[in-house]
């Protein structure tokens, strides 16, 4: 097989425009194309879509959480200060952050309106103390220490 990479995320929602709005808001996303009520395709890097969103209504059903299907989506913030800034952004708007120090990366994870499982972190492999491999390892991440370099220039 030639070489592949991920081309787009597709997630189902119960409210497009809930999810439109939470989307470009966290994700500093932008649509692209709307399909009536049925989709909504988002990028942040001038391709068509890195995030598809179907519409399939309010009484569709949610999937268990011990369920097999997408755990998380993750989204990659190039500096320690963008993480810390989309930490805030966030717990501002009262969405409950879970952090976690990888030791490969700074984490956090949470839940879109729809409850798809996101991920923002910040790649720390090659800062001080940072290590090549997980290896299994989640640490604490104090929100002192990420409020921190938001007063780091």
């Amino acid at each position: 097989m030639s070489s592949t990479k991920l081309g787009h995320v597709h997630l189902k929602v119960h409210d497009l425009e809930r999810a439109v709005a939470f989307y470009t808001r966290f994700f500093d996303l932008r649509e692209t194309e709307r399909v009536a009520d049925h989709y909504s395709f988002l990028t942040s890097d001038g391709c068509h879509h890195e995030i598809a969103l179907q519409h399939v209504g309010p009484e569709a059903p949610v999937p268990p959480p011990t369920s097999t299907g997408l755990y998380h989506v993750a989204f990659e913030v190039p500096t320690r200060r963008a993480f810390a800034e989309a930490y805030a952004a966030l717990v501002g708007a009262n969405v409950s952050v879970a952090t976690v120090d990888h030791l490969i990366s700074w984490a956090m994870y949470f839940d879109d309106p729809d409850g798809n499982g996101l991920e923002i972190y910040w790649d720390t492999r090659h800062e001080p103390g940072g290590r090549d491999l997980w290896h299994g390892e989640n640490h604490p991440l104090p929100v002192a220490t990420i409020l921190r370099a938001l007063r780091e220039t």
